[in-house]
């Protein structure tokens, strides 16, 4: 369903606090979990607001406790794991996803949060937000933890788009180091582009291109460009923006996620195999707890949709409480800090060096996005 209206952006936060618009649907542990990692969000968060999307029969109950900084909006249809991005856009009006979308769109909220099918979110915030003028395919950005002194660094895409093409991978770039400094606070972001080794000559045609577009770019883009990165600087302290397409970085998560909770559960078999590993286990228990919030998926959960007139969070499916809690506490922060309007302003800069660089026909593209100032100009 087309809308002839063009989108207003995400506004500023109004002197009430900051608004997030939350999807109460879709989520494979149901709407109970969503509303725990609410209430947990809304402890740490006094100054935000939410609008909680869903069944007003269903979500009501659940909410009565939270008062009045949580209000319900109702929409008595939600979107399925299994529905396709296609039927969705066509008949999803009346789902939860749909609505919480339209929160941001409307100016009602800062920032939205679902943890529903991915496809469909990304369809729906294309159809609802629109794209940022000069992005061909948007990108979604993920949190992973590494070496580097604020302990993550920032990989995109990670599904959005199976292709990228040299400019996509430029843009992505300038995009993931405009997350960096919204979202780490990194002034001055070191960025590797992920292949299947660091010398030039490696990799597919459309990489060594990229590797040339952002080295060129790289002054004008206030970034360092590190060259070529391989999956074992994910984690590392070589970089705090890695570039590569959606396919290529979804892998590289779910590879990342499920090393994790491989790590995580031989290391409880090997405390728990006798008295003596036990008694061990409790000894390095403070450790083995530090260790376990560093490579905890749940504390970096949400990836953020790039290349929007909006700030979109997606949540994964299975995520409980605690996940929750995460996915709409990075909402909060990037919501303060008018991220959606200084990623609309840092897309336009970068259509402007692409077109220098002869890579765009055409003037200079303003984004339709929420105005904003300086993008290091902090709220």
């Amino acid at each position: 369903m087309n809308d002839a209206r063009p989108s207003r952006g995400t506004p500023p936060a109004q002197p009430g606090g900051l608004v997030i618009s939350l999807d109460a649907m879709g989520g494979d542990k149901g709407p109970q979990a969503v509303v725990a990692g609410l209430e947990h969000f809304l402890g740490a968060h006094p100054d935000a607001r939410v609008l909680l999307h869903g069944p007003e029969g269903v979500l009501s109950p659940l909410t009565r406790k939270l008062g009045e900084r949580v209000t319900v909006v109702h929409a008595p249809e939600s979107v399925a794991m299994t529905d396709k991005p296609s039927q969705v856009m066509r008949n999803g009006k009346d789902t939860s996803m749909w609505s919480a979308i339209d929160a941001v769109r409307d100016g009602a909220a800062q920032a939205v949060v679902s943890c529903g099918n991915t496809g469909a979110l990304m369809a729906l915030s294309m159809l609802r937000l629109r794209k940022i003028p000069g992005v061909n395919r948007p990108a979604i950005a993920c949190l992973w933890p590494s070496l580097n002194p604020t302990n993550f660094n920032v990989m995109l895409d990670v599904g959005a788009d199976i292709r990228a093409d040299a400019e996509d991978l430029l843009l992505y770039a300038l995009m993931g180091t405009s997350y960096a400094r919204q979202g780490l606070g990194i002034t001055r972001p070191r960025v590797g582009l992920l292949n299947v080794g660091t010398e030039e000559h490696k990799g597919r045609q459309e990489l060594k291109d990229a590797h040339e577009l952002m080295e060129e770019a790289a002054p004008r883009g206030d970034f360092e460009f590190v060259g070529f990165v391989e999956g074992g600087d994910i984690p590392s302290n070589r970089v705090d923006v890695v570039v590569t397409d959606g396919f290529t970085g979804n892998v590289a998560l779910k590879t990342g996620e499920g090393t994790a909770t491989l790590i995580s559960t031989l290391l409880r078999e090997a405390f728990g195999r006798g008295p003596l590993s036990k008694m061990a286990g409790l000894l390095a228990l403070p450790s083995l707890q530090q260790f376990r919030r560093r490579v905890d998926p749940r504390r970096v959960n949400g990836g953020v949709f790039l290349g929007l007139n909006g700030t979109v969070i997606k949540s994964h499916g299975s995520a409980d409480a605690t996940g929750i809690a995460a996915a709409l506490g990075l909402a909060h922060k990037l919501g303060a800090a008018g991220f959606a309007g200084r990623l609309a302003a840092r897309v336009a800069s970068a259509v402007a060096i692409a077109q220098d660089e002869g890579l765009a026909d055409g003037g200079p593209t303003p984004a339709d996005g929420a105005s904003a100032p300086g993008e290091r100009e902090q709220s």
